[in-house]
């Protein structure tokens, strides 16, 4: 959705008619952001309560040992869910300003996706299982260093709270996890709009 709303504006040219009327340049970019953000959490909505009907439809001719919460367990499991969708959003906004071609939008956005997911387990396997690879510390301390550049992603995938029904199973440093994913996004618009500030359209 990025590329087609954003990237492909500047490809096209479509931004030389928004950006001739007295408004800054970030209100071009922020107001996009929120549309895609918006039709983002829209569908992750329509299909979570999609989902959560079809479950409980299922559920009434089969019971199982541990029933899943759609309560507020399955709440907190889709927000962050969104939470997780609105920084690759921010990513793939960043992208979509500083990228050359509208394609490198989905590749690099997709690219930051796999290695922000991967890369915790990555490191909690190397800490429990050391004979995975030779000389696992050094490479563990060497995969570390991307907690330093990159969210954990993958710390947001909270699934078994939903499917186990028990909010103990949320990480135990949520709220800096949630905190440091809000402040990263904003980072990353802070950094599109001053890349958007300083670009020269030919």
């Amino acid at each position: 959705m990025t590329q087609e709303l954003l990237s492909r504006e500047f490809d096209r040219r479509y931004f030389l008619n928004t950006l001739s009327y007295p408004h800054p340049r970030h209100g071009l970019l922020l107001g996009r952001f929120a549309a895609i953000s918006t039709l983002t959490l829209g569908l992750l909505l329509l299909l979570a309560g999609a989902l959560a009907l079809l479950v409980w439809l299922i559920s009434q001719g089969y019971a199982q040992a541990t029933p899943v919460a759609l309560g507020h367990h399955y709440l907190v499991t889709i927000g962050f869910i969104g939470l997780d969708l609105l920084v690759l959003t921010a990513v793939a906004t960043l992208l979509a300003v500083v990228a050359s071609t509208p394609s490198f939008v989905l590749i690099g956005t997709f690219g930051f996706m796999l290695v922000a997911r991967s890369f915790g387990a990555i490191v909690e396997l190397l800490t429990r299982n050391t004979a995975v690879v030779g000389d696992a510390e050094s490479y563990r301390s060497g995969v570390s260093l991307l907690s330093y550049l990159l969210p954990d992603l993958g710390a947001l995938d909270v699934r078994m709270v939903a499917l186990y029904g028990k909010l103990e199973l949320l990480p135990a440093d949520w709220p800096w996890l949630v905190l440091s994913s809000l402040t990263y996004m904003v980072g990353l618009l802070a950094l599109a709009v001053w890349a958007l500030n300083r670009k020269r359209f030919a």
